[in-house]
């Protein structure tokens, strides 16, 4: 079994986990409604996505 010969740097180790950051939400402003939502997501309250009706809009 593969047992490490000196401990690992706390700076090692911070250059492995640098990739593994929070990414930000890719949020755009709806065309129609001015509303902000998530790219690629549907409108919940017009019920519209890529200017079809997909679905009924809340009341």
């Amino acid at each position: 079994m593969a047992v490490p010969k000196r401990k690992t740097t706390k700076s090692r180790s911070g250059k492995r986990r640098s990739h593994s950051n929070l990414i930000s939400k890719n949020i755009v402003e709806d065309k129609k409604t001015g509303e902000y939502r998530l790219s690629h997501h549907m409108d919940l309250k017009t019920g519209f996505y890529k200017g079809r009706q997909v679905l009924d809009p809340k009341d």
